[in-house]
């Protein structure tokens, strides 16, 4: 007769409970978010002095940011991304970047026993038969996944070999559903926006991160397209090592670079002035190679990166850029495509009778509330699409009284597109971060005409009119 084994029975009790435990947290968290928030409405309204309605606004952002920072802290995991999204200097309150940004590389560590356990499963070898050395020490550790150095044997190369946290995937697909009915109650009583796609697709997204051959086979693709269409790629991606990937082992090239946050203080150590001339430069250099990676990325080819936050772009010698992590990637149907490229034309050109063709070509339904509505519907395209924060503002704020979304509903909003709407709010706040104001949308729009001309489209002959019509546009406003 076999040994009952309590411990084994403790551990699967202890699993089972986990995403109720999970959720109860969640929501509790939540919803006292939430109804601070509605709370703090009611008494603000009873305040006539703007400026004592602004210092109220600061201490309540700063208490729901403590209250935030500690959900997506305690809980980690998926809410780990929702911090990335959240701690953006162009769309939160500032108090919310100040805490949240802090986040977005504290993922805990697995332990090294648990690692070695995985890839030696995984390979189906020792550690020591498959690599010549191996640093026990994790270089960074994330939501999904966390990453070690190395070197192969018989390769001098360093290389970086991922490996996926265990278990973790049960429960990040118990933390989005919960945000998903989160999200379809604050589209029908706060924000008219059709949040619960967006949350669809973020399933579908980050259950795709969980294959990590789908990730090597994505990162191959984008590595040989960049590559292939430029004379020198806008960015470095890594190389893989096909022989040595699993679904939950990669094994990649190392590549040497400072993460981008950190440019400002590796600057000011080499004694160069962050605000200055030649910080402004290669800060410009570093944001235009890459906008024109992913420019060409959605806009020729339609299979692009989908996840641009700070902890995956590298800055490595001579300003050159690195982009890691494929984790997420999206492959745009070519009728979104180029429904888009047309949408980044309407954006450039300030069109707002194309950006109204645009929008309803790309099957964003919108109910106006409002008289003006195509340029209403112009200001939400920018809003949502182009990396440019209008004169004097720091925040968008998109969700205010006065903004064009309150005016504008979206009521309709394809689950494809939302991998290109938060690639722009990325590249948004990646450019407020460090101190540049750019429009995606006046660099992207060569790459749009070179692509709706490639599909037959646009003419020749329309392109140079439109070309002029900038140009006049341009030239009159001096």
């Amino acid at each position: 007769m076999h040994a009952i084994d309590f411990k084994e029975i403790q551990e699967k009790l202890s699993d089972g409970f986990r995403p109720w435990q999970r959720s109860f947290q969640f929501w509790a968290r939540a919803s006292d978010i939430y109804t601070g928030y509605k709370v703090f409405q009611l008494r603000v309204s009873f305040v006539k002095d703007v400026k004592k309605q602004e210092e109220m606004w600061e201490t309540q952002h700063e208490l729901a940011a403590h209250k935030i920072y500690n959900m997506c802290s305690d809980l980690g995991g998926f809410f780990l991304k929702v911090a990335q999204i959240l701690g953006k200097p162009d769309l939160t309150p500032a108090a919310w970047v100040r805490k949240l940004v802090t986040l977005c590389d504290q993922a805990p560590a697995t332990p090294f026993d648990s690692i070695r356990l995985i890839l030696e499963k995984e390979l189906g070898n020792s550690i020591d038969e498959v690599f010549e050395s191996f640093d026990d020490r994790p270089i960074g550790s994330a939501s999904i996944a966390q990453v070690h150095r190395a070197r192969v044997k018989g390769d001098k190369r360093d290389v970086v070999v991922k490996v996926q946290h265990p278990g973790v995937e049960k429960l990040m697909m118990t933390d989005i559903r919960n945000l998903q009915i989160f999200a379809l109650y604050m589209q029908k009583t706060d924000i008219k926006f059709d949040l619960f796609s967006v949350t669809k697709e973020m399933e579908k997204q980050i259950g795709y991160e969980f294959d990590f051959k789908r990730e090597a086979n994505a990162m191959e693709k984008i590595r040989r397209f960049l590559y292939d269409n430029n004379r020198k790629s806008p960015v470095l991606v890594p190389r893989v090592l096909p022989h040595l990937v699993t679904r939950r082992v990669l094994v990649m090239d190392y590549i040497n670079g400072i993460p981008i946050l950190k440019l400002g203080d590796e600057m000011a150590k080499r004694g160069i002035n962050p605000r200055g001339k030649v910080a402004e430069a290669a800060k410009l250099n570093i944001l235009s190679s890459l906008s024109q990676a992913y420019g060409q990325m959605i806009l020729k080819s339609g299979f692009f990166h989908a996840d641009p936050h700070p902890g995956n772009i590298l800055i490595c010698k001579g300003s050159e850029v690195a982009l890691l992590d494929y984790g997420q990637v999206k492959e745009l149907p070519d009728h979104l495509r180029l429904g888009y490229a047309n949408l980044v034309i309407a954006i450039a050109d300030n069109n707002a009778s194309l950006a109204s063709q645009s929008f309803r070509e790309l099957g964003i339904v919108t109910f106006a509330k409002c008289e003006n509505e195509q340029q209403e519907l112009l200001q939400l395209a920018k809003t949502m699409f182009d990396t440019k924060m209008p004169p004097g503002v720091a925040v968008l704020q998109p969700f205010s009284e006065d903004s064009s979304i309150k005016k504008i509903s979206v009521e309709g909003f394809p689950e494809e597109l939302f991998s290109v709407l938060r690639t722009v709010i990325l590249l948004r706040g990646l450019s407020v971060g460090i101190g540049l104001n750019y429009s995606c949308a006046q660099q992207w729009k060569p790459i749009a005409e070179e692509a709706l001309l490639a599909s037959g489209r646009l003419s020749t002959g329309r392109k140079q009119k439109r070309r002029f019509s900038s140009l006049r546009r341009l030239y009159s406003r001096g």
